[in-house]
């Protein structure tokens, strides 16, 4: 990968993982988009997306933990069921002409969730879902996100602002804990079988630490980065189409 192309990824996965901090996500679909536009090889996108996943989310969970906002008892069977699914997920090896299509629809409903996400302030008190629905949640979740190299908070964060399952900054809470543990268990699949990573990967983890510190940051103080958000859904927008296209 040339140099010049280095740097404008990693100032770029400097911009993703600010925003997506911001509002408890890791930012993988980002990343992953960011590596589409250039070309990145698909067995070399999925594990560093994992990779800097698990960097800015242990940032984001360690911050909202620490704030009080997290639940145990809403997170506890999405993460049961997540765990095996992510894993089981991340070991498939699949053909570029079917992760492209898989990965650009994934980007296409990030860029959707980016332009109608809400930012209007907290839900009323958290209302968590019975255990069957959250483990039948968690196991979906985690089996999309180890088989496309993200976490599961573009999947999450709507699903359980929409069900009321908690506030908003409860939820963004929730979905830093578990795009961490998903990350980590779809990480640990694809490792399984001799995952490829780049050269520059220190670089785009030292990018994505610096986001993460102002994005977490900046979330858990409220601030609404709305004007950003749809921003990156035309990033998305863009990396999910050219995927599809097969360009």
């Amino acid at each position: 990968m040339p140099t010049e192309s280095v740097v404008v990824i990693a100032l770029t996965f400097v911009a993703v993982a600010a925003l997506y901090s911001s509002v408890g996500h890791a930012g993988a679909s980002g990343y992953l988009a960011v590596m589409a536009l250039f070309g990145v090889a698909p067995e070399v996108m999925r594990p560093t997306a994992l990779v800097l996943n698990v960097v800015a989310a242990s940032l984001g969970a360690w911050r909202f933990v620490r704030a009080g906002l997290f639940s145990w008892r809403l997170f506890w069977p999405l993460g049961a069921a997540t765990v095996p699914c992510a894993f089981l997920a991340g070991r498939l090896r699949l053909d570029a002409t079917v992760y492209k299509p898989i990965l650009g629809g994934v980007l296409l409903l990030a860029a959707l969730r980016l332009f109608t996400a809400r930012s209007d302030g907290d839900e009323p008190a958290a209302r968590p879902p019975p255990v069957p629905v959250g483990l039948a949640a968690g196991a979906a979740i985690g089996f999309v996100s180890g088989l496309t190299g993200t976490g599961g908070g573009i999947f999450l964060s709507p699903l359980a602002l929409l069900l009321r399952w908690a506030g908003t900054r409860q939820v963004a809470a929730l979905s830093s804990v578990f795009i961490l543990v998903t990350s980590i268990s779809g990480l640990a699949g694809v490792s399984s079988r001799a995952a490829a990573l780049p050269p520059a990967l220190p670089w785009f983890v030292a990018a994505v630490i610096a986001g993460a510190l102002v994005g977490t940051q900046l979330g858990v103080h409220r601030l609404d980065p709305r004007l950003l958000r749809r921003l990156l859904g035309v990033v998305l927008l863009i990396a999910g189409g050219k995927l599809l296209s097969g360009l």
